[in-house]
């Protein structure tokens, strides 16, 4: 099969946006007078939305009311926090660099509110190398919901067939799956090789540039 795509994922895949994620949660959290967290607890709790992030840093059973009110208070201090320490993983930029000399139209599809997702990349990783940029929209099922994902094909006038998606949690390794498209593992993100595996890896790629050479080798 040859390549013509890649889709990713955004949070520990294209960029390290860990410690931004956790500070700002960490301050909500203790403003409602709840326990904080060590920024690695939060691979965990990432990757199925915002709600779903809060949800998993209180305690289970706090009230929906609650949570809901934490979560406004850490869209606004994310929004004002989120390229302090968020940084592209190593090799992250001259594989896109790569990838587009190469002739691979690229994507991203993130659960990551939309607004944000458009502004980090702009800022940390440049808009130019994405002809899609999908975070979470209003009536748009989240990842692994295959929606998002096959509209990013349609958009670059691909079948799913011909992308790549890839992404560092089982759920994306679920996404890429259900929308018919090959599964790759990033190792240098939030998860666990065994995840990833579990959850129907394809490939796993433990730096950015092997995704070049494995499309170079599969394309040539």
């Amino acid at each position: 099969m040859k390549y013509k795509a890649v889709i990713f994922d955004l949070d520990g895949t294209l960029i390290d946006s860990l410690e931004d994620l956790a500070d700002s949660a960490n301050e909500a959290l203790a403003k409602h007078g709840f326990a904080c967290h060590p920024a690695a607890a939060y691979k965990k709790f990432v990757g199925n939305g915002v709600k779903q992030l809060i949800k998993n840093a209180v305690p289970a059973g706090t009230g929906e009311e609650i949570v809901d009110s934490i979560l406004d208070d850490y869209r606004i201090i994310y929004n004002n926090n989120y390229v302090n320490k968020t940084k592209p993983y190593g090799n992250i930029p001259e594989m896109l660099v790569k990838l587009r000399a190469a002739g691979i139209k690229m994507a991203v599809c993130s659960n990551k509110p939309h607004r944000p997702t458009n502004e980090i990349i702009e800022k940390v990783l440049g808009k130019d190398y994405f002809e899609v940029i999908f975070g979470e929209r209003e009536g748009v099922p989240r990842k692994p919901d295959p929606a998002a994902l096959l509209e990013a094909a349609e958009h670059m006038g691909i079948t799913p067939a011909e992308a790549i998606y890839l992404g560092d949690s089982g759920g994306d390794m679920i996404s890429a799956r259900n929308a018919g498209m090959y599964a790759a593992g990033a190792l240098w993100g939030f998860r666990e090789k065994e995840e990833l595996e579990e959850c129907g890896s394809q490939v796993l790629f433990s730096d950015p540039l092997q995704l070049v050479e494995f499309i170079d080798r599969n394309n040539s």
